[in-house]
């Protein structure tokens, strides 16, 4: 028939052609073309298969609606198109065995060549196997699952549970909560993902621990039990809701009911159950008064606001939600796959593969020869949707902003915030979209005015004491010795227990600190019998085992406690040190003056007051009397004139003005070096007073000595580990015990030279005993006292803030002066220098180089005025009569040196004796000296002729 039309047409065609023209051809060849096109008009029908649950009426029934109607949107706007989907529906009947069977008489019987759902992740579980044998995208809406992606031919036209992870955890980390728990149900959409989300919360520091499982059969009792249990047994107040509607809405009237709606409570609800909060009963909604909820966001653009109008025309009592709007652009997105393949695809199955008549009928469907390109269409669609931009990237449709509610009464919910890939938490998306530039936030002030549960406008800390224990239960040791720290007494007439101590009173300080009321009792760690009930390693177990909410008392923060509890910070000094006795020797030792200068100094000073002597005598020899006369006379002056200036005591008179340059220089250095010297020794006979009999570890234990170690206390094994006997490890219990011991020493085998322990019981020993003990090095690193809580307790981060306060001010020092007592009078062993240093030759050696350099200088000044005065004894001429050498010109060089200088001022009255006697004015003795030099003089000299001769 078709055929026959077309030659028909074309005949005539041709025939107008010849006869009429140009015009009626063209319209004849339209009418032609139209012909042939009105013969291509019956659309190839595409069995699609869909698998709902009408008893879900908030997203099967709805789903189910929105699909038809996209069709039918989809082909009155696309009217040309060659392929018509032609639904198959199936009732799941809310059981996945029944979406199961659907899923496979569509695929066998019906040989559909796609399939939109199943509405569940648990019916979609199984399903998702089926598609991918028999090669038919499987189209789901609403089912969110992670685990559903190991099926290549699984479509997720809606979010994957991952994408909301951030935002949930954006809000937790903005408002510090370090703990949360996670209330899900015990099936695939809740199972699958707690994993994702404990993973995200460890990453901002959050712990999860606790997880409330819910069976989907649970019964209001039992959900009200769990409830209970969270409520009485977990310090944690914030909780995530993950299930789906029904069960989410038993949840919440049941928390409702048993006060757990109250202030101080968090509670966060995944996007399903937000994302259908129009649709709950309006009791329900009721009860989540102060919920916090993550919905998807869907902009709004000009279509959807038609379709909204139009379903609230058509369904008047129906409240439309995302998942129609997911469900209305899978069913487009499938339409324009199938047209895309249509042209030239077969939408047969191939059953070449079938079983054999006794296969099961699970077996017994062939595979798709579309399914393979169908599958590339679906995953390169990019179009715009209802929901925004529709795009299934790995087979997921992507979405990157959550809006974030409020449930508020009256109003249902209320906008706070929205979260976004990019930014974080903004309070505005025009705001967030303008600024691509700005950093991720999780800043709470990025939010809007939140009302949280019992009408609370400050938002909740996230943790209570449990209501089972309305009083924190502190565990307290029981100390036999020190017990300034920890002291435990029991009344006797009501038994009841009275805890005081050092440690105690730091605890009330720090808990008045913390924003929040904690009530708490003191629980001694005793037996029947008021004794102790184990070490302290025991104590901290109890908190491990639940006996105890906490510890205090002098509890050391160690590696393998920390195992099973968290200390807080440390409020004590750290560190084990030792203490010993101290000596005296004062008066004990005769050579102690010596002590002061390393005897490279003190030969080198011996040394440059002998130089300086010598030094002044060349320079004063032959102008100064007091240098003068019979040779051990001048080296008995000279030394004494250097000497005595130690004292400053040196009379005789220094005439050339080199002499008194060299004298000012070393009277400088002797004033430097004295005075270092007086110094030194003082620090010497001072610094003796405090000496320690033992000054390290080595030399206790090369001598076998004991030492001792306070009870119960893990110095023991340290001590072990450095090398000590248990017959050299003395245990005590007290400071007395410990004073008994060190008197004994030498006494008795139960003495010890030193005793090991942690910095706060030794500085409390030395408050009593400093004159007699002293600490020294080395310290061993320890980290202190701290307080015990349970692992991930919420209390540990504020009590840690707290004790900062405490240890940073005032009150911290009135309780130590309390306790401990002061050490006002005592040296501070970490400022006393247990051993002086001796002052070397190096720090004196540039004074030294000074002294030096100018006796040389002002030496080789006076020995170049000599030698160029006395100039025509080393130059003159031999006489024919008598040939001079050199070494007699030496001697008579040192000859002249060793004369007197008349020419100097100091003897100027000496050469005007002769002329004085002459005049008979004066009568003047002349010294027998001065006539020896005159008798010799009087000689002829070699290096002088007779006319140059002078007699002295």
């Amino acid at each position: 028939m078709k055929k026959s039309t077309t030659i028909f047409f074309s005949l005539h065609g041709i025939l107008l052609l010849v006869c009429l023209g140009g015009g009626p051809i063209l319209f004849l060849s339209n009418l032609a073309t139209g012909a042939q096109n009105s013969s291509k008009a019956v659309p190839v029908r595409v069995n699609v298969g869909v698998v709902v649950d009408y008893d879900h009426r908030l997203v099967g029934t709805m789903g189910l609606r929105c699909i038809r109607m996209a069709l039918s949107d989809f082909y009155v706007s696309n009217p040309n198109y060659n392929t018509r989907l032609a639904l198959h529906t199936r009732d799941s009947n809310s059981d996945v065995v029944g979406a199961a069977a659907a899923a496979l008489d569509l695929i066998r019987n019906v040989e559909v060549q796609a399939i939109i759902g199943p509405i569940t992740s648990t019916q979609a579980n199984f399903v998702v196997d089926l598609g991918e044998k028999a090669k038919v995208p499987i189209i789901s809406y609403s089912a969110t699952s992670p685990t559903l992606t190991r099926s290549s031919y699984f479509f997720r036209a809606t979010e994957n549970q991952e994408s909301q992870v951030k935002a949930i955890t954006s809000i937790v980390e903005a408002f510090g909560w370090k703990q949360v728990v996670p209330i899900y149900s015990n099936n695939e959409y809740g199972e699958g993902l707690i994993p994702l989300l404990t993973d995200a919360l460890l990453e901002v520091n959050a712990h999860v621990p606790y997880r409330s499982v819910i069976p989907m059969s649970a019964s209001v009792e039992q959900i009200g039990e769990e409830l209970h249990n969270l409520m009485t047994k977990q310090t944690t107040r914030v909780f995530i809701v993950h299930t789906n509607v029904s069960l989410g809405s038993l949840i919440f009237t049941k928390a409702k009911e048993i006060g757990m709606m109250k202030q101080g409570y968090v509670w966060i609800m995944t996007n399903v159950m937000t994302n259908l909060i129009g649709s709950m009963n309006s009791s329900v909604v009721h009860s989540m008064n102060g919920v916090l909820g993550i919905k998807t966001y869907v902009p709004e653009s000009k279509g959807f606001r038609d379709f909204r109008a139009r379903w609230k025309r058509e369904f008047r009592n129906e409240e439309l939600n995302v998942f129609g709007l997911w469900a209305y652009d899978a069913a487009q997105a499938l339409a324009m796959a199938i047209e895309e393949v249509g042209h030239n695809g077969n939408f047969g199955f191939d059953k070449s593969n079938n079983a054999s008549a006794n296969s099961t009928d699970l077996e017994t469907f062939g595979v798709s020869l579309n399914g393979p390109k169908l599958h590339e269409a679906l995953s390169d669609l990019r179009f715009k949707g209802l929901a925004g931009n529709f795009s299934l990237v790995n087979r997921e449709l992507q979405s990157s902003t959550y809006q974030i509610i409020n449930v508020v009464n009256g109003d249902g919910e209320n906008g706070v915030g929205f979260w976004t890939s990019e930014n974080g938490l903004v309070r505005n998306l025009r705001n967030s979209t303008r600024t691509t530039s700005a950093k991720y936030s999780t800043s709470k002030e990025n939010l809007g005015p939140i009302m949280w549960p019992g009408e609370s406008r400050y938002f909740p800390k996230g943790w209570e004491i449990p209501i089972n224990g309305k009083k924190l239960r502190v565990g307290v040791p029981l100390r036999g010795g020190f017990k300034e720290f920890v002291d435990v007494t029991f009344n006797p007439s009501n038994n009841t227990p009275n805890v005081t101590g050092y440690c105690i009173e730091i605890f009330e300080a720090v808990m008045k600190k913390l924003p929040y009321s904690v009530d708490y009792e003191f629980i001694p760690f005793v037996n029947s019998s008021h004794e102790s009930n184990g070490t302290y390693d025991d104590l901290v177990y109890q908190v491990y085992l639940g006996n105890f909410d906490a510890v205090v008392g002098d509890t050391t923060i160690r590696a393998n406690r920390s195992l099973y509890v968290d200390f807080t910070l440390p409020y004590t000094e750290s560190g084990v040190q030792m203490i010993v006795p101290i000596k005296d020797k004062r008066n004990k030792n005769a050579w102690v003056f010596l002590k002061p200068l390393t005897w490279d100094l003190w030969v080198t000073s011996a040394c440059f007051f002998v130089f300086i002597g010598f030094v002044i005598w060349v320079l004063e020899h032959r102008i100064n009397k007091d240098f003068r006369g019979p040779p051990l006379h001048q080296i008995g002056t000279s030394l004494w004139f250097s000497f005595s200036t130690m004292v400053f005591a040196h009379r005789e008179r220094v005439i050339s003005n080199l002499a008194r340059f060299v004298v000012i220089i070393w009277v400088f250095v002797v004033l430097i070096l004295t005075q270092s010297y007086t110094a030194s020794l003082t620090s010497l006979l001072t610094v003796q007073q405090l000496q320690p009999t033992v000054t390290n570890i080595n030399q206790l234990l090369k001598n076998g000595d004991n030492v001792g170690y306070l009870e119960a206390s893990f110095v023991y094994g340290m001590l072990k580990s450095l090398g000590f006997n248990d017959s050299q490890l003395k245990m005590y219990k007290s400071p007395e015990e410990l004073e008994n011991a060190f008197s004994n020493y030498k006494s008795s085998r139960e003495g010890i030279a030193a005793a090991f322990d942690e910095t706060p019981y030794m500085r409390l020993f030395l408050a009593r005993y400093c004159s007699k003990y002293t600490m020294v090095d080395p310290t061993f690193k320890t980290d202190g006292f701290g307080f015990v809580f349970p692992r991930s307790s919420p209390l540990v981060p504020d009590v840690s803030r707290a004790i900062l306060e405490v240890t940073e001010g005032e009150i911290l020092k009135k309780i130590e002066n309390k306790w401990l007592g002061t050490t006002t009078n005592c040296p501070d062993p970490n400022t006393v220098q247990l051993i002086s240093s001796n002052i070397s030759l190096e720090s004196f050696w540039g004074l030294f180089l000074i002294a030096g350099i100018t006796s040389l200088f002002a030496l080789a000044v006076y020995v170049a005025m000599f030698m160029y005065g006395e100039r025509h004894i080393i130059f003159s001429s031999n006489t024919q009569a008598h040939e001079v050498s050199i070494r007699e010109r030496i001697h008579q060089m040192f000859r002249v040196f060793d004369q007197k200088d008349l020419t100097s001022h100091t003897f100027k009255k000496s050469c005007e004796l002769p002329h004085r006697r002459a005049s008979g004015t004066v009568h003047v003795q002349v010294p027998l000296e001065e006539e020896a030099i005159a008798n010799t003089s009087s000689q002829p000299s070699p290096f002088t002729s007779s006319s140059n001769h002078k007699d002295i």
